[in-house]
Formats: C-alpha cells, sequence, structure tokens
C-alpha cells in the first residue's frame, strides 16, 4: 500500500508585515485582518531559488524520518510554476543533484499552481504502483516573490514564498481515495504573469467568482464519487487563497466552521505548498477522514479525499 508517510516544510525566516504597511497599501488594518487574513508574508532570501527551498525541505524531513536512505528515492516530483533559472533543466533534475540522489530516479516537473499538490499526489501515487516504486518524494515549492510587483498590492500582500515535502511510501499514514479535477482556461487570464513587464497580474474579482461557484460543487461530487457525507469528513483543508474566500466557502458547503481552519496567517498564500503546511499539522492528530481541495491558477481546481490507515 503506497501512501503518505510524512510531510515536512521549510519556512523562510524573514517576514513582511502587511499590518505595518496597511497604510502604506491603502488599507485598514481590519482589512488585513478579515479580508485577506494575511498579516505577515513568508519571503525567500535573494540568495535562494526554488530548488534551495526543496532542499531544506527535505532537510527538515530527515530530522522527522532520520532512517530516510537517498539511494532508495526512486521518483522525485517539484511542482512549482516558478522553477530555477527559465526552467530549463527542470528544476527536479537540480533537486536530484543536490539531494546526492541515485541516478536511478525519475525526476520532473508538475506545472501546475494551487492545484498541483492534488494532482502531484495522484500521479505519483499512480506512477508509483504501476512501475513497482517504494520511495517517493513530492515537493512543492513556488515562490512567488519571484514574479509580484512589489507595488502591486492586490498581490504583494497575498503570496508567502515556503516549500514542502510530502514522503510517499509503504505503510503510510494516508492514502488517498477517489479525486475530481476541473479546468477552465477560458479564464486563465484571471491570474497570470504579464507578458510585457514578466510580473503577476490577477483579477481577483474573478478568483473569488470561480471559488465559491465552482468548489463547493465539485467538493459535493468527490464526496458522493467516495460514498460519503459532509458530516464523515473530519477536516476540509482548502486551500489559503485568503480569509475571506474560506469564510465565504464555509457558509456555501453548510459544514461546521471549525472542520475548514485558516492557517495560514502568519505565512500568506503559498500556492501549491498551502496545503500540505496544513497537512503537515495533522499528521499525528485523530482525524481519520480529510478532504483536501485546491484552486486557483488556470483555472483549476482539484479535490481529494485522505484516509488514515
Amino acid at each position: 500500500m503506497i501512501g503518505i508517510k510524512a510531510i515536512a516544510s521549510y519556512l523562510p525566516e524573514h517576514r513582511v508585515s502587511n499590518i505595518d504597511r496597511a497604510e502604506e497599501a491603502g488599507k485598514d488594518v481590519n482589512f488585513i485582518t478579515e479580508k485577506v487574513g494575511f498579516t505577515s508574508l513568508l519571503r525567500k532570501s535573494s540568495e535562494e531559488d526554488t530548488s534551495d527551498l526543496c532542499v531544506k525541505a527535505f532537510e527538515a524531513l530527515l530530522t522527522k524520518k532520520p532512517d530516510i536512505n537517498r539511494e532508495d528515492i526512486d521518483c522525485l516530483i517539484v511542482v512549482t510554476q516558478n522553477p530555477d533559472g527559465a526552467g530549463l533543466p527542470h528544476t527536479s533534475a537540480i533537486v536530484q543533484h543536490k539531494l546526492g540522489l541515485s541516478e536511478n530516479v525519475a525526476a520532473f516537473d508538475i506545472s501546475l499552481g494551487c492545484s498541483g499538490f492534488v494532482y502531484a499526489l495522484d500521479v505519483i501515487r499512480s506512477l508509483m504502483i504501476a512501475q513497482g516504486m517504494r520511495h517517493g518524494l513530492l515537493f512543492t515549492s513556488d515562490p512567488y516573490s519571484k514574479i509580484i510587483d512589489p507595488l502591486d498590492y492586490n498581490t504583494e500582500l497575498l503570496f508567502g514564498d515556503a516549500a514542502a515535502v510530502t514522503y510517499i511510501t509503504e505503510n503510510p499514514v494516508f492514502i488517498s481515495r477517489k479525486s475530481t479535477y476541473c479546468t477552465n482556461g477560458k479564464l486563465s487570464h484571471s491570474i497570470k504573469v504579464d507578458e510585457s513587464t514578466e510580473l503577476l497580474s490577477m483579477r481577483g474579482n474573478n478568483v473569488f467568482k470561480f471559488a465559491v461557484s465552482k468548489v463547493p460543487p465539485q467538493i459535493e461530487r468527490c464526496l458522493d464519487i467516495n460514498g460519503l457525507n459532509k458530516n464523515e469528513v473530519d477536516l476540509y483543508l482548502l486551500h489559503q487563497g485568503s480569509k475571506y474566500i474560506i469564510d465565504n466557502l464555509v457558509p456555501l458547503l453548510g459544514v461546521d466552521k471549525n472542520k475548514v481552519p485558516f492557517l495560514a496567517a502568519e505565512t500568506g498564500n503559498t500556492v501549491s505548498s498551502s496545503i500540505p503546511l496544513m497537512l503537515e499539522n495533522y499528521m499525528d492528530t485523530y482525524e481519520k477522514t480529510i478532504l483536501i481541495s485546491g484552486f486557483g491558477v488556470g483555472l483549476s481546481w482539484a479535490t481529494s479525499i485522505l484516509v488514515r490507515i
């Protein structure tokens, strides 16, 4: 049985305070705390690249699982849309080299944003099961500070830098069940890098309407295909796009708000890392059934069910 054995993360030490710069951004503090929800944002150093964040997440994993043998790793995936350099070579190859892994490893990148963890979890498990692999590393690392315009507070107040690594192997803590995936490329311009400036631009109203209209029906469908009702789910880990989005999704889902945590106040929206950063907190707790749902860039949204073994 192949599934999630452990999760570890790397959070850069440097933080930017949204509270301190609320006036500069033309916002009041209440807007920062109740709407945006991110009181501070993680920021990598200028010396750190996407692959470095992955390496530091792996070092954190070794403190939890010191028995991991690098020679045993046979699959490595990096989910990122902000790779090292210009994306050539692929960041996963750079990570493989920096970690000193064997050459006998499948290594590739997946270019997905906020839905990336849900997609990649199914991809790595399916590949490993099909090919008889036993030890996989799923990295999420998408430092948006690379592409943010520091004067565009529609994006500058939202995104934080972080990385996570999910160790996939036998005798797991969680296995995933059936997932649901959706894409609307017609609205892909809602979150994109502008070709002329090479900086991030976002139509926040489009993103909000998309999240509240598309995510709840997909969650309902995922529950249905897994034969579950809402009350049988112990925890709903939703991508931490903003506190306002999470607060509006809760009544639409019709579940207890205590089951839908907002845990990103001091990190920011860490894109593909937001779900594993949350899940890391619940690896050793009592919750048996956890729903994970990622939504954003693409526009793409994906939902899955994790069951504790």
